[in-house]
């Protein structure tokens, strides 16, 4: 069965960079499509990048374009969110999540299995 655990989180200042990790055991991340999102109390998750497992096609929101980058590592079954010039706006549990290979969207509820979370918090 597949399992995801995110990891990397942590509190930051603005300006600056975290590298969030997406683990996943029980399968190949290599069969799906992974895409990372953000959460705060009180608001809607909200999906941040994608990466399409044929060809590793990306996607981001507008709001991160510029600024955070999505890759995966096959040989670590491990996906990455690589964020920098962080703003407090990026604030938030971050979530990766996995998707079937024909789904390219950045909406939550196309997305099937989820990790935890890791909570990022970008404050002076």
């Amino acid at each position: 069965q597949l399992q995801l655990v995110e990891s990397g989180g942590g509190l930051v200042q603005p300006g600056g960079s975290l590298r969030l990790s997406c683990a996943a055991s029980g399968a190949s991340l290599d069969d799906y499509n992974i895409g990372w999102f953000r959460q705060v109390p009180g608001k809607e998750r909200e999906g941040v990048s994608c990466i399409s497992n044929e060809d590793n096609r990306t996607n981001y929101a507008d709001s991160v374009k510029g600024r955070f980058t999505i890759s995966r590592d096959s040989t670590k079954n491990t996906v990455y969110l690589q964020m920098s010039s962080l703003e407090p706006e990026d604030t938030g549990v971050y979530y990766c999540a996995t998707t079937s290979p024909i789904i390219t969207t950045l909406w939550p509820s196309f997305y099937e299995t989820w990790g935890q979370g890791t909570q990022v918090t970008v404050s002076e």
